[in-house]
């Protein structure tokens, strides 16, 4: 069965020049698992392809449980250098919890 992410984990998004970062905090504990194994940095990558112009790093943090994706190059320049209607990039959390998955 698929499921978009916004079904079983939140998100929040926070910026730091040109740097997009998303955290994945899953609703139930026990989906953790499953949002480690399929949501990996190469599948968010290809899912914000559109937005994302550099690398995309995964943390996992299981004490949380969440996981946490820096994406580069990702802000159109930065919030001082940006004119796009989002510039600290806080939006890009609803692109991510958009992304299916298999459960």
């Amino acid at each position: 069965m698929t499921v978009k992410l916004y079904d079983l984990a939140h998100s929040r998004a926070g910026d730091k020049g040109n740097t997009l970062t998303l955290s994945l905090i899953p609703y139930n504990a026990d989906d953790y698992e499953l949002l480690r194994v399929r949501v990996t940095a190469e599948a968010v990558r290809h899912h914000l392809r559109d937005i994302v112009a550099g690398e995309v790093t995964r943390y996992e943090l299981p004490n949380l449980p969440a996981l946490q994706f820096v994406c580069q190059q990702a802000l159109t320049g930065g919030v001082t250098t940006s004119l796009t209607m989002d510039t600290h990039g806080k939006s890009l959390s609803y692109a991510l919890l958009e992304m299916k998955i298999e459960r």
